[in-house]
């Protein structure tokens, strides 16, 4: 390895900055985004609703409900699912602080497991010790883009053994009669797993369209519904609006009607609906994304793929198998035989060559909230591992050829 205290050769900030992940923001977008305004509805109105019937076609649910983040419908789906403290929810060690958060926000416990070291995503193992009585949910986190392995998940909550350990407070609980799985789809709009796209693979998936994410609205998110009967999808729709606008009984667009002002509140909801003016972005950018954005991320994962599978040093990522295809959020390459010191001279190096790398993620336990509250990373070494060699490379709609390049001249530079 070098010794990372030198000064790399070709060191310059005269090259053009190459960034992590822009959005893409084009006069398509603008354009959209004016008529929403000239249009009157700039909160919750008639765009919102067409982005949820269009999200809901494109994944195979009947049911989407859009919101101004991802972390807003884990959390509204945890407390619809009436999770409270003396609960426990299973998450991934190796995902972003969000996923654990919304678990803290209901007053129950973050129970975290160890992930795969192939592909980032939650250890089914490790899911099955650790459920107990006081299991009510498991979050799994597509990590990166590539879809967890759902069929296992799904047979693991329905497992007779699992069910019969299954304790339920609420008759929501009783209703469904297991642990519901909330997936983090976070990253995985348009992932396929086994012939179907993520949205449609467990009981609830959640959606973010943050400003990095590959199809964003600047910011925002959606929950797919996808729960078995007896559940009634349609009512349960109508439940989230609710929750999603302090309780009221009635959005913007539902008062407009001609004598229909009066409205209700039904519960000390919460304030986290999506806006027309964040679905209009959302609507140009969905037009186009299975036959543009996703071809040329899976372009310049290919040709990040090519470069560094030549060389021993990397580890490439999975991002497509015989039953996954991923969405190509993240290319999370890492280095072998590396420590985090060195991983992080790596970024440094690359930095000055004014490239943005990226990180994807530190572990909870590693985060000082979760460190305080007794999670130790020695717990996790798979999750450790993983974070310490991995660099997250850029990927973006409007990266060049030339850039690519650029990229994979300063890593294997960088890496030398």
């Amino acid at each position: 390895m070098r010794l990372y205290n030198q000064k790399p050769k070709n060191m310059t900030h005269n090259l053009p900055p190459i960034p992590f992940s822009p959005p893409r923001i084009d006069d398509k977008t603008i354009a959209e985004v004016i008529s929403a305004l000239q249009s009157g509805w700039i909160t919750t109105g008639p765009r919102t609703k067409e982005f949820e019937k269009r999200i809901a076609q494109y994944v195979g649910v009947d049911k989407v409900v859009c919101l101004n983040s991802a972390s807003a419908g884990l959390e509204l789906m945890l407390r619809w699912f009436g999770v409270q403290e003396g609960d426990e929810v299973i998450v991934p060690a190796y995902t972003y602080c969000a996923t654990a958060n919304v678990v803290v926000h209901c007053g129950a416990k973050p129970v975290m497991v160890d992930v795969n070291a192939n592909d980032f995503n939650i250890n089914i193992q490790n899911i099955e010790k650790a459920i107990t009585e006081k299991t009510k949910v498991i979050i799994p986190v597509d990590f990166a883009g590539l879809p967890c392995d759902y069929d296992e998940l799904n047979q693991l909550a329905s497992n007779e053994n699992i069910r019969k350990k299954f304790t339920p407070r609420t008759l929501t609980q009783k209703q469904l009669g297991r642990i519901l799985i909330l997936s983090d789809a976070a990253h995985s709009i348009g992932a396929i797993y086994k012939g179907k796209r993520t949205g449609a693979l467990t009981d609830v998936t959640v959606f973010s369209f943050h400003a990095v994410k590959n199809l964003t609205t600047a910011e925002g998110g959606a929950i797919c519904l996808n729960l078995p009967e007896p559940f009634n999808l349609e009512e349960i729709y109508k439940q989230l609006c609710i929750k999603s606008l302090h309780g009221q009984s009635k959005d913007a667009l539902a008062k407009t009607q001609i004598g229909n002002w009066r409205y209700d509140v039904c519960e000390a909801g919460y304030k986290c609906n999506m806006t027309d003016i964040l679905a209009a972005i959302g609507l140009v950018e969905l037009e186009r994304y299975e036959n543009d954005m996703l071809l040329k991320r899976k372009y310049i994962f290919d040709k990040y793929t090519e470069a560094f599978s030549k060389d021993k040093r990397f580890e490439i990522p999975i991002f497509e198998t015989d039953t996954k295809k991923s969405s190509y959020h993240v290319y999370p390459l890492r280095i072998k035989n590396t420590t985090e010191n060195e991983r992080d001279a790596i970024i440094q190096q690359v930095a000055m060559q004014n490239i943005s790398v990226n990180v994807h993620f530190i572990p909870l336990p590693m985060l000082s909230f979760y460190k305080s509250a007794g999670y130790n990373i020695q717990d996790f070494s798979v999750a450790y591992d993983n974070y310490a060699r991995e660099i997250s490379l850029p990927v973006y709609y409007d990266l060049t050829d030339e850039q690519i390049e650029r990229v994979i001249r300063a890593m294997m530079g960088a890496s030398s």
